[in-house]
């Protein structure tokens, strides 16, 4: 299987300016497979360390980090010598033992010629609550679920998802199907590793779906496990409601639809926790569409959207024929499901600012608004083959962007101020 994060590991090890790398992301998503993938690839060795239950690294780190007395103590506890130059050093689920991560200072200020990559299921979590180590000592990489890019890769050749890449449209139109084909088994599968390798092996949907449910109930028992036992019932609360939250034709985010009552004060702390360890995209509302994007965030209204749409749809029950055929009792949350595709695909672009509009009446919304740094992008979503772009006319007589995306299921195309982007090409 092929993640397009390998080539930024690649350029992280030839880099002059090299810190130890810290991978974020959602449990389930590929991390601990990546890192021992490319020290396989990039280095003559590798040496994997698990600091889940694992007393001999407790104890190790527990007292001076003198970085000499930490690279005898792991030689000896993996039965091999550790080369600097060519060795790459794997600390997984390294939140589990906090002062491995302090450590991590101590390897970029004293010793920057070991080679280390770090990750760990909720280590989101563990950095917000203020584990030691300066900022500016290590280098990030967010991983995410497969893209449909890599999805795609896997599932009909690389030599599609190369056709994108070039933006080869002519001759995308002619294969449109087999990216159509692609992008339904997409929405159902999704791009957990495990769901997209089995599906790849087996073309089993039933199979995957029960990877899905494993993966949601693993989800649940990290709530219980990991976050502040006062707050365990608000996540679930929150993460249940999301479906529901996203079937809504105005999908920003309801209290009243948690718990009826509901208030951001009591709910605000447990949002934060599942951003944290990854498995929420909050997007918030601008109110102006002018760079930066940031400076206009309404910090009161967004919408949130999980970390996979192939685990949506397992969490709402969505078989695979409603899927595949376009069953009519669908029609109403596609939409809800084609936003969360986009989102998704949005979020494994590096250095971009996603939000969404609407006008103080809420006569006009946008679905997306991105910040590429150069220029603000309206993305109006359409989940069929529907040309009607209301709202993002009313958005251009208003601010008057330089380019409108509309996304459907419809060809690429190419007007005075609007492109047509097929939803499969959104990568």
């Amino acid at each position: 299987m092929y993640r397009t994060a390998i080539e930024k590991l690649y350029r992280w090890k030839d880099s002059k300016h090299r810190k130890p790398l810290i991978i974020e992301g959602a449990r389930q998503v590929g991390k601990t497979w990546l890192m021992k993938e490319f020290g396989g690839k990039a280095y003559d060795a590798a040496v994997y360390i698990n600091f889940d239950s694992n007393p001999e690294m407790k104890e190790l780190f527990a007292t001076d980090l003198n970085i000499e007395r930490i690279i005898m103590g792991i030689e000896l506890y993996v039965g091999k010598k550790i080369s600097p130059d060519n060795t790459l050093l794997i600390f997984d689920e390294v939140q589990e033992v906090p002062r491995a991560l302090s450590s991590l200072k101590y390897f970029y200020e004293n010793a920057p010629q070991y080679h280390i990559v770090c990750a760990g299921s909720l280590l989101g979590i563990a950095l917000h609550e203020g584990t030691l180590f300066p900022v500016g000592k290590v280098d990030f990489l967010k991983l995410y679920p497969l893209s449909f890019k890599e999805f795609l890769t896997a599932v009909a050749g690389e030599r599609f998802a190369v056709l994108l890449d070039n933006r080869d449209y002519s001759m995308v139109t002619a294969f449109k199907q087999t990216y159509i084909d692609a992008l339904k088994q997409y929405y159902f599968v999704g791009g957990m590793p495990e769901a997209v390798q089995c599906f790849v092996e087996e073309k089993d949907f039933n199979e995957v779906r029960t990877i899905q449910k494993r993966i949601l109930a693993a989800y649940e028992q990290d709530f219980s496990k990991h976050a502040p036992i006062e707050i365990v019932p608000k996540i679930r609360m929150i993460w249940n409601s999301i479906p529901s939250q996203l079937a809504k034709e105005n999908k920003k985010f309801i209290y009243g639809l948690v718990r009826e009552g509901g208030r951001a004060k009591e709910f605000e702390t447990a949002i934060m926790w599942l951003c944290d360890c990854g498995l929420v995209h909050k997007i918030s509302r601008v109110n102006a569409a002018r760079i930066p994007l940031k400076a206009y965030e309404d910090l009161k209204a967004f919408k949130l959207f999980i970390v996979d749409v192939g685990l949506l749809g397992c969490m709402t029950g969505l078989r695979q024929r409603t899927l595949i055929s376009g069953n009519d009792l669908f029609t109403e949350f596609k939409g809800a499901l084609t936003e969360q595709y986009v989102c998704q695909q949005l979020e494994t672009i590096d250095d971009l600012g996603i939000y969404y509009y609407t006008n103080d009446r809420g006569s006009c919304e946008i679905d997306f608004i991105i910040d590429n740094g150069e220029q603000i992008i309206p993305m109006e979503v359409k989940a069929e083959v529907n040309l009607k772009a209301k709202s993002l006319k009313a958005y251009r007589e208003k601010f008057n962007p330089e380019i409108s995306v509309r996304t459907s299921m419809s060809d690429y195309k190419k007007e005075d101020w609007i492109i047509n982007l097929p939803l499969y090409s959104i990568i």
